[in-house]
C-alpha cells in the first residue's frame, strides 16, 4: 500500500519538478532569447508553483507536512507567505463559512457597511487590505502569522538571489510574478458566489486545456471542495463518474469552458464586492 501510494503522488512530483525545471529556462536562458518571453513564462511558472503549493497544503505528495513545505519552499510570486496560504486556505475550507465577508478568509466579499466607508481609490485595493489585517494581528500579539512572514523572508530572498545572478533584470521578474497572481484570479474570481445554500457557493468549470492544467483542475472545485484529501490529477475522473450529483449539488451552478467565462466576464465584473446577501 506505501509503495502504491508513492507511486501514485509522481505525478505531482514530476510537475513539480518540471515547474522549477522551466522557472529556471524562464530566468537564466530566454531573457537572451526574448526578455518578454521569459516574463511569460515567469507568469505561467510562478501560477503553477502556487497552484502545486495549494496541493501540498491539502498533504501532498507527502505524508510529512515539513518535507512537503520543503518542496515548494521558494516563493516564486514573491508575494504570499506558504504558512499563511495554508492557514488561511484550510480555514475556507469550512463550507458554512464559505464568502462570509469576516470568516472566510479567502471571501471576494465585504461587509457592504465597511466597503461604503471606503474612499473610491481604496476601492481598487484588495491586497493591501489583506497586508493591512496581518499587521494589525501581528501588533496584537499572532506569533503564528509574525512566523509566516518572517519565513517568507529567506523564501523571497532565495528566489531574487537567483534573479540577481541571472540575467533577467529584477523589474522584469517583478513583472512576471504580478502577472502570475492575474492568471491565478482567473480561477480565484469566480469559485466561489453568494448564495444562501452554503453547498451552491462552489463552482464547476467543464475546461479540460491548458487552464485546468495550470489549475491543477481546481476549476471543477466543487468537486475539490467535497474531497479536499484527494490529489488533483484524480479529479476528473470522480466529476465524470457523477456529474449531476456534484452539479446538484451546487444547484448548476457551472461554466462549460474557460472560454465561455471570458465571453461573459471579460469586460465586466461578475459580482459586486458588497456581499449582495449580507445581513447586517
Amino acid at each position: 500500500m506505501k509503495n502504491q501510494t508513492l507511486l501514485a503522488e509522481w505525478p505531482t512530483i514530476a510537475l513539480l519538478a518540471a515547474t522549477y525545471a522551466l522557472w529556471v529556462v524562464a530566468v537564466f536562458v530566454l531573457p537572451e532569447v526574448s526578455l518578454w518571453l521569459a516574463v511569460a513564462l515567469v507568469a505561467i511558472t510562478a501560477a503553477q508553483h502556487s497552484s502545486l503549493s495549494h496541493e501540498v497544503i491539502h498533504g501532498h505528495p507527502f505524508k510529512s507536512a515539513f518535507w512537503n513545505a520543503v518542496l515548494v519552499f521558494p516563493s516564486l510570486d514573491l508575494c504570499v507567505p506558504y504558512l499563511r496560504f495554508k492557514d488561511t486556505h484550510l480555514a475556507h475550507h469550512n463550507d458554512p463559512l464559505l464568502t462570509d465577508p469576516y470568516d472566510d478568509p479567502e471571501s471576494n466579499y465585504m461587509d457592504p457597511g465597511e466597503w461604503e466607508k471606503l474612499a473610491p481609490w481604496l476601492q481598487r485595493l484588495g491586497h493591501v487590505f489583506w497586508l493591512r489585517g496581518d499587521v494589525a494581528a501581528i501588533r496584537g500579539g499572532d506569533r503564528r502569522i509574525l512566523e509566516s512572514w518572517l519565513l517568507q523572508i529567506p523564501a523571497v530572498a532565495l528566489v531574487v538571489w537567483l534573479v540577481l545572478l541571472s540575467p533577467m533584470p529584477l523589474w522584469a521578474y517583478l513583472i512576471g510574478a504580478y502577472a502570475s497572481l492575474s492568471l491565478l484570479k482567473i480561477r480565484t474570481f469566480l469559485e466561489h458566489r453568494a448564495h444562501e445554500k452554503s453547498r451552491a457557493r462552489t463552482v464547476i468549470i467543464e475546461d479540460r486545456g491548458p487552464l485546468a492544467l495550470l489549475f491543477l483542475n481546481n476549476n471543477l472545485h466543487v468537486v475539490h471542495h467535497a474531497h479536499p484529501k484527494v490529489p488533483w490529477y484524480r479529479l476528473p475522473a470522480m466529476y465524470r463518474a457523477d456529474p449531476e450529483g456534484y452539479l446538484k449539488r451546487n444547484e448548476g451552478y457551472r461554466y462549460r469552458s474557460y472560454a465561455e467565462v471570458f465571453a461573459h466576464y471579460f469586460w465586466r465584473a461578475k459580482d459586486p464586492v458588497p456581499h449582495p446577501l449580507w445581513r447586517r
